[in-house]
């Protein structure tokens, strides 16, 4: 009885990281002159640069506007994975338990 339950934990936990590597998230700092696209699984897809809107030679800049936009989408990122990972707990639980994970 306990490895079924266990096997299907572990099966559905599979399930939720491939579902999260799946979910994309992109924030921005500096009006959009760093735009990071970060996976739910906490990777960092893509980091867009708008020269237009920043200036290259001023390298403190550059590194304040990085961080900023990694920061604000991992913080989404992660929103989004805690989401996903309620809704597979409240699915394990019998029905109504869901109940007691909501805020």
């Amino acid at each position: 009885m306990f490895e079924d339950l266990l096997g299907n934990l572990q099966k559905q936990q599979e399930e939720l990281q491939q579902k999260l590597a799946e979910i994309f998230v992109e924030a921005e700092a500096g009006d959009g002159a760093v735009t990071v696209k970060a996976g739910a699984d906490l990777h960092i897809e893509n980091i867009k640069f708008d020269a237009s809107k920043m200036d290259f030679s001023d390298q403190e800049q550059v590194e304040d506007l990085l961080v900023v936009a990694l920061n604000r989408a991992l913080d989404l990122a992660r929103q989004k994975a805690a989401a996903e990972s309620s809704k597979l707990l409240g699915n394990m639980l019998p029905g109504g338990m869901d109940q007691f994970l909501k805020p």
